[in-house]
């Protein structure tokens, strides 16, 4: 198995980071152009990976979404840090900190329209690691 660490730094805001360029960059060298999965995981217990359409609004509207499930306010136990710091560790839950993506030829099987995102609520973390894990078919 295959696999690399890349940095990404979401900065002092939450974040929506597209990764794809890089996965697919790892996934057409790791696979030598065959076939098999990428795997993607955020080694971090308040960051997660989705695969969402990026550019087009959706990137504001998931945080917005998040906000309305997880507030940043005083009601979280876990509660060091930036105010509603805790909801950043229950956001893996829903948004998990791991994704698949099947590699086909080399490229990312993705649809026309998904990319694979970087999803960070913590403010108190700038600097994010992503693991990228290539398993030939």
């Amino acid at each position: 198995m295959e696999s690399q660490i890349i940095r990404v730094k979401t900065g002092n805001r939450e974040a929506v980071a597209d990764i794809t360029a890089a996965c697919a960059e790892f996934a057409r060298t790791a696979s030598g152009g065959g076939d098999g999965l990428l795997h993607v995981f955020v080694p971090h217990a308040t960051a997660g990976i989705a695969l969402i359409e990026l550019g087009s609004g959706s990137d504001p509207d998931l945080l917005a979404a998040l906000a309305d499930l997880l507030p940043a306010d005083d009601r979280w136990r876990h509660a060091h840090g930036s105010r509603g710091h805790g909801r950043s560790h229950v956001m893996p839950a829903l948004v998990p900190p791991y994704a698949t993506v099947p590699v086909l030829g080399g490229r990312l099987a993705l649809g026309t329209w998904q990319s694979i995102a970087l999803v960070d609520l913590n403010t108190d973390n700038p600097d994010r690691q992503v693991r990228l894990s290539f398993l030939a078919g």
